[in-house]
């Protein structure tokens, strides 16, 4: 029964056809789990950029300066029983705050971007050095009191400056105001449902101006540690900013793309211009810092008399913590340090490839057994499959040590190195070993042709498929099927001579 099984496997086509079927889905299993190893490593990757976010620094998200001026309300209430008596008075107060946003904003800084490693995983990082420059316009009058025969008591103001995560704050950054230094400290008082920041307070005098409307220049150098992305928040009336770096891969994102930008191998250079009438993130701040606070919510209005602002940021966040709805993200600009190539995203696109590349190299090894007359065994199949399977892990496995191009061509050149040496040997002659080995080089050409195109990766597969679906069509138009299914051999290859005259 054996030997019978083994007859047929060597003599009917068909059958060897349905045996190399099942090998190709077997051959998918092991594939199947490189895939998934792929995007195991890939996932660590991701937890090292979280791990070193939460060590670190994280991206960053830059809001300011602003000025906040904390007002105290005061007033006296009167205290009756049940029956409706005055039986006492009793001080209450509530705090107020207005918010003062710049009217020009000046940005101008630079990216350096650096690599930090977590483990075998790079991540990476910037470093911003900035400079802040703008004007304050007139602060307004104190907010109306809310209570009857209140009075307001002003506070202390002081110049905020908010960032996401101020670990990544490097030494104290140097600021003045209208020519007085300031001295920063944590946090931002006042606003309980901002972000995190620092804040510097005013001195007498400064603060005695600022309360009397009168408006003043700023300038503030900030060195700041991030992770990838940097954004910033344009609150100003007019906000301009001019943002370099060496870095020639740059994302640029927000809701503004920058007005003029320049992208060479050397770095980028971009320059964003940005005003209050197409922005309404001014408004989206003090929703947002205006639904976060403790209950009761703090009244945080607008500075400069700007009543629209006022009316729209406490509607909407009334309305917002009422309903329970989230608020809308707010308007940034910025830009990300991309990596040109990653690693594990080429490489799971890389392995998606497989089954299709495994398949290719089987039918070429059965069209040589086919067309060459010759006899090969399915273990001998299932060993040339293995070897193109392991190409993508031997891929993935260089790529952590070497850039990408290096890592596939070695994994490339390996695999035809391997499949010409064993094709020399099974095939009877080192020609056919490296017309087999060509082929399958071409196969890799042409799937890193697909990785570097991805906007052309359907376009160039459908090709790629189409063509050799054509070579296999054209190699066997004249195969005699039925007599290589029937056990009539390699020599029902051949094409079937025409019929002569009798001979006489």
């Amino acid at each position: 029964m054996i030997h019978q099984l083994a007859r047929t496997l060597r003599q009917s086509a068909l059958v060897k056809v349905l045996v190399l079927l099942l090998l190709w889905l077997l051959l998918c299993i092991p594939l199947g789990r490189i895939e998934e190893l792929v995007g195991e490593r890939g996932a660590s990757q991701s937890e090292a950029e979280e791990e070193l976010a939460s060590t670190y620094a994280g991206a960053q998200t830059v809001t300011g300066p602003f000025l906040v001026l904390p007002y105290v309300e005061q007033w006296t209430e009167t205290e009756r029983d049940s029956q409706g008596k005055v039986i006492g008075q009793s001080r209450r107060s509530k705090p107020r705050t207005v918010l003062a946003f710049p009217q020009q904003l000046r940005i101008d800084g630079s990216l350096q971007p650096e690599e930090r490693y977590r483990g075998l995983f790079r991540v990476l990082f910037y470093k911003l050095d900035a400079g802040f420059d703008g004007r304050f316009a007139a602060a307004g009058p104190a907010p109306r009191p809310t209570e009857r025969d209140a009075t307001l008591v002003p506070g202390t103001p002081v110049l905020a400056f908010s960032v996401s995560d101020v670990r990544g704050i490097e030494g104290l950054p140097d600021a003045t105001l209208d020519g007085t230094p300031l001295r920063f400290a944590q946090g931002v008082p006042g606003v309980g449902g901002a972000p995190q920041g620092i804040h510097a307070p005013l001195p007498p005098e400064l603060a005695r101006r600022v309360l009397a409307g009168e408006p003043m220049d700023f300038k503030l150098a900030l060195k700041l540690v991030g992770q990838r992305r940097l954004d910033l928040v344009p609150a100003a009336d007019d906000t301009e900013a001019h943002i370099a770096s060496p870095w020639p891969h740059p994302s640029f994102g927000g809701r503004f793309l920058p007005a003029e930008r320049t992208v060479t191998d050397g770095g980028f250079d971009a320059r964003w211009r940005i005003s209050s009438l197409v922005s309404t993130a001014r408004t989206q701040l003090l929703q947002r810092w205006t639904a976060e606070q403790a209950s009761p919510p703090m009244d945080v209005a607008c500075a400069g008399g700007d009543s629209a602002c006022i009316a729209a940021a406490s509607a909407a966040a009334s309305a917002a913590r009422a309903a329970g709805v989230p608020m809308r993200e707010t308007d940034t600009f910025g830009v990300a340090l991309s990596q040109p190539v990653n690693i594990y995203f080429m490489a799971h696109r890389a392995a998606k490839y497989g089954a299709l590349f495994i398949g290719l190299v089987l039918m070429a090894s059965f069209m040589c057994e086919l067309l060459r007359r010759l006899r090969l065994h399915p273990v001998q199949y299932a060993l040339v499959g293995l070897s193109v399977a392991l190409f993508f892990l031997l891929l993935l496995a260089l790529s952590e040590k070497l850039s990408f191009l290096p890592a596939y061509a070695a994994s490339a050149g390996a695999s035809v190195a391997l499949l010409m040496a064993y094709f020399s040997a099974v095939l009877g002659g080192w020609r056919r070993g490296a017309v087999l080995a060509g082929f399958v080089a071409v196969l890799y050409a042409a799937l890193y042709v697909l990785l570097a195109s991805e906007g052309n990766a359907l376009l160039l597969g459908a090709l790629l498929t189409f063509g050799m679906l054509a070579v296999l069509m054209l190699a066997t138009r004249n195969v005699d099927w039925y007599a290589l299914s029937e056990g009539g051999g390699a020599d029902a290859a051949s094409p079937a001579s025409p019929a002569g005259p009798p001979r006489a």
